[in-house]
């Protein structure tokens, strides 16, 4: 049965019992009728504010209730979601809205200064909460992306806002799932996810913000099914004390999904300890959706440090070298897709150009390998990669390595100018609170004597006084080298190296 989103909340207020949960934060519920009726009051709204078929809506809200009665709301007007960071700069929020040119904007700050807008907090009154009868979007979602560039560009999903309700849900997202959505909406994955455990007739139980231990009391409590971490929160959650990680009854997680950022392999073996091989899965692929490949727990042990192996159902991958030629097993190339769908069947941009090859194969900027089984290994993305000393080294590798000290939270790993080598590493690393700054960089190589070659260990460190990444897993590395160039530039004294 094919069901429109916009009718999904409808769907599930008629055919299950009244008081079924859909979505939950911060121990406020909505039932599935109760989701029904406040997304028809928005959308009323929205529509008295101009909105129509065919319009883009971006929704600037932090995690809550109200988003998910926004998103179906701009669903039931047949125009299609954008979701933004509410706490996006202006200058930011600027470039993306010049693009993407919404009819409407939800939320944000307000020196956003968009043109046609509704404060954080609006609630709709004076409208009714009966059914809508509008035409079905024919973009299901549009996520924004700056990549590596810091240029704003839109990824249209031609997926159109309908749902196949007897096809399989993909990722383990079974019927009826009780799911946990720690992520910002924001960004691609738990926008997908959480909405995915919705049109399967599940539950979402968010969190606002990303909280170690809260995040475990919310699956004993509800006794929580599925959930998507990226590495971030695994290793906080890892970070716990012992005693507060075994307080908390987990029997009834069936599926932990990372992705989004790389995985640390002395990380994911720790959880592969604690939960079981058969629990953790590790999804490779981009918003654009040109490909991706899943691997289990049980998998990885036997392919340590591989996201899986393409399936031809989905997409086909090769790997290609600086020649425009296929690279053997083993040896390292930009990563291209070809969609099983065929070359731009499941996007396209607004704001940038896709990499793309007269063949129709496309590259996302990822470097990786297979091996001799065909499974895939990455490397960084091929703007990210430091050359020193004439050697490609992978930031991504070495602050997986930084990380494994037990003090430090958090590294982002950048080149700095080196007359001689060409770059020096250079590691920003977020420390716990009671931690001795010298007393961790001076402890770091004996640390890092065991993960790494001596030549990928960084020469410099600083210690970060803000957040390095964001519940996402996320850090703009581009922007963080620039802004030390800057500082080098200036005179500004800022690195501190290991005592020998």
């Amino acid at each position: 049965m094919l069901l429109p989103l916009a009718d999904v909340p409808r769907w599930y207020a008629d055919h299950k019992p009244s008081n079924t949960v859909a979505v939950r934060h911060d121990g406020q519920e909505l039932t599935w009728e109760a989701l029904e009726r406040g997304a028809n009051r928005r959308a009323r709204a929205f529509a008295d504010r101009g909105v129509k078929a065919g319009d883009f809506v971006a929704i600037g809200l932090p995690n809550s209730n109200a988003f998910y009665e926004t998103s179906f709301a701009i669903w039931k007007l047949g125009a299609t979601p954008t979701s933004l960071s509410h706490r996006l700069p202006r200058g930011e929020v600027a470039a993306i809205l010049d693009v993407l040119k919404p009819a409407l904007v939800v939320g944000g700050e307000p020196d956003w200064n968009a043109p046609n807008a509704l404060p954080q907090n609006f609630e709709p009154e004076g409208v009714s909460d009966e059914p809508l009868d509008r035409p079905v979007a024919r973009y299901w979602k549009a996520m924004t992306s700056g990549g590596s560039t810091g240029r704003p560009k839109i990824i249209l999903d031609h997926q159109p806002a309908v749902i196949e309700l007897t096809s399989p849900t993909p990722l383990g997202i079974v019927p009826g799932v009780a799911l946990l959505n720690p992520g910002p909406l924001y960004h691609n994955a738990p926008f997908l996810v959480t909405h995915y455990a919705l049109f399967a007739g599940g539950s979402v139980t968010g969190l606002k913000k990303f909280d170690a231990e809260e995040a475990l009391r919310l699956i004993e409590a509800h006794r929580l099914e599925w959930v998507n971490f990226v590495p971030t929160m695994m290793h906080r959650i890892w970070a716990l004390p012992e005693s507060v990680r075994n307080r908390y009854d987990l029997s009834s997680l069936k599926v932990v999904f990372h992705m989004a950022a790389p995985m640390p392999p002395w990380l994911k073996e720790k959880w592969i300890e604690w939960l079981g091989p058969e629990r953790i899965f590790e999804l490779y692929g981009g918003t654009e959706r040109q490909g991706s490949t899943v691997i289990s727990g049980t998998e990885w042990l036997a392919h340590k440090g591989s996201v899986g192996r393409p399936d031809p159902a989905v997409c086909q991958i090769r790997i290609i070298g600086e020649d425009g030629k296929d690279v053997a097993p083993g040896e390292t190339g930009e990563i291209y897709f070809l969609p099983a769908s065929g070359s731009g069947s499941t996007y396209h941009y607004l704001g940038a150009n896709p990499k793309r090859r007269e063949d129709g194969w496309e590259s996302i900027g990822d470097v990786g390998r297979f091996d001799a089984d065909g499974y895939l290994y990455l490397g960084d993305r091929l703007s990210d990669m430091i050359l020193r000393g004439g050697a490609n080294i992978y930031p991504a590798e070495v602050e997986a390595a930084v990380v494994a000290h037990p003090d430090v939270r958090s590294s982002i790993v950048v080149g700095l100018p080196d007359a001689e080598l060409g770059n020096r590493l250079h590691a920003i690393i977020e420390i716990k609170e009671d931690a001795d700054p010298r007393d961790v960089i001076d402890g770091m190589n004996a640390v890092l004597s065991d993960l790494l070659s001596r030549n990928k260990h960084p020469e410099s460190y600083e210690i970060a006084t803000a957040s390095l990444r964001d519940d996402s897993g996320k850090a703009r590395r581009t922007l963080l080298r620039d802004e030390r160039l800057a500082w080098l530039k200036d005179g500004r004294d800022f690195r501190l190296s290991p005592r020998r």
